[in-house]
């Protein structure tokens, strides 16, 4: 089957697929999604302390603050296993984001308190960063600072875990440019409103009613709130493209095992013409989807930033394209039993809209390319 490979000499990439598989052996994760939509959560506490306890939350995190010090290919590999186990929690946000915007701000106990409560599970931490739409009802984030620290009003939208967070890592604009801060989920005037998901998570917006952080909890300033996020997205597209071809390759794979087993007209499906056609196209979209990833985790080390940031694009446009596209044909495949929600190949499609949705639907991601290409 299709899967994204690197070199791995010394096998830590083997080991960390092995880890996800024997997780997934005690944690399903189609049952861990269909149990966190019963109860209308955002995550699986138990599965997440689980992920901690492999390693899996700090993974991007460097060793003197607690975590593995690994980079983009063991990432990679991870977020594809875990793709392919359909174990749903927010590595992306929530391990891959956050850890980015912790190595990267300057040294503080508040930073370091923060980093080595995510790579051992004993926080939730949450970015938030992303403007309300002017099509939304919600007020834009504002702040303001003085002396003492930074006064935070307005709201910020689509942040994942919300509910389950402990703390907040907030990017806030400030007149001269956007400041990093952290905010506990219980500080007073912070209030939550969620909408369910697509794959069954929920999604939420956060309100801060005149918000007040103590300057201790400013973790960092640039000149730009693109500037603080921009390599925290990058990263995190990289994790959710791998995550969307483990998607599409374990589609694929679960297709060609039913229409081998399913017959019709005394043969089974798979030896139609027709069928086999279908699948070879599934197969070539996931192929496509993990040798993107492959291109973008390998120009990361060329030194060419221009061409990295074009790969990363062109990875998570793909992925996002091949998983929907892969899982619609696989539930159309399996006949009336796909459309069941007994059946997880629906659980599938779902989870690949959610994710190609994330971080910009591939549409954007394509007019972003361009512009990007084209730029002197």
């Amino acid at each position: 089957m299709p899967r994204a490979f690197f070199d791995d000499p010394d096998g830590t990439l083997a080991m960390l697929r092995d880890s996800v598989e024997t997780l997934s052996a005690r944690y399903a994760g189609p049952a861990s999604l269909r149990a966190k939509r019963a109860r209308q959560g955002d995550t699986d506490p138990a599965l997440w302390a689980a992920m901690a306890e492999a390693g899996w939350t700090g993974l991007l995190l460097p060793e003197d603050l607690g975590g593995a010090g690994l980079g983009f290919a063991e990432q990679a590999v991870l977020s594809e296993a875990l793709g392919r186990a359909l174990i749903c929690e927010p590595i992306a946000a929530g391990s891959v984001f956050a850890s980015v915007l912790l190595r990267e701000a300057p040294s503080s106990a508040e930073r370091d308190r923060l980093a080595a409560g995510l790579a051992d599970g004993s926080l939730r931490i949450s970015p938030a960063w992303r403007q309300p739409s002017q099509h939304s009802s919600g007020r834009p984030l504002t702040a303001s600072e003085d002396a003492s620290g930074i006064s935070l009003d307005g709201g910020l939208q689509f942040v994942d875990a919300a509910a389950s967070a402990t703390d907040f890592l907030v990017v806030a604009p400030l007149a001269d440019g956007a400041v990093l801060v952290s905010v506990p989920a219980s500080a007073p005037g912070v209030s939550l409103d969620q909408k369910a998901g697509v794959d069954g998570a929920t999604i939420g917006a956060l309100r801060f009613g005149r918000v007040f952080v103590p300057a201790e909890r400013v973790l960092a300033r640039a000149g730009s709130l693109d500037a603080l996020v921009e390599n925290a997205v990058l990263h995190a597209r990289v994790a959710l493209a791998a995550e969307l071809a483990g998607i599409a390759s374990k589609a694929v794979e679960m297709t060609i095992a039913y229409t081998r087993d399913r017959v019709q007209f005394g043969k089974p499906i798979a030896s139609f013409q027709a069928v086999q056609h279908r699948l070879v196209d599934m197969w070539s979209d996931a192929e496509f989807a993990c040798a993107s990833v492959v291109n973008a985790v390998t120009r990361q080390s060329e030194g060419d930033d221009k061409e990295a940031r074009l790969a990363v694009l062109a990875a998570k446009a793909r992925g996002g394209d091949a998983a929907t596209s892969i899982c619609r044909r696989a539930v159309h495949l399996h006949g009336a039993m796909g459309f069941t929600d007994e059946h997880d190949i629906g659980l599938y499609l779902k989870r690949a809209i959610a994710l190609s949705a994330t971080l910009g639907q591939p549409e954007a991601l394509r007019l972003e390319f361009v512009e990007l290409e084209r730029a002197a």
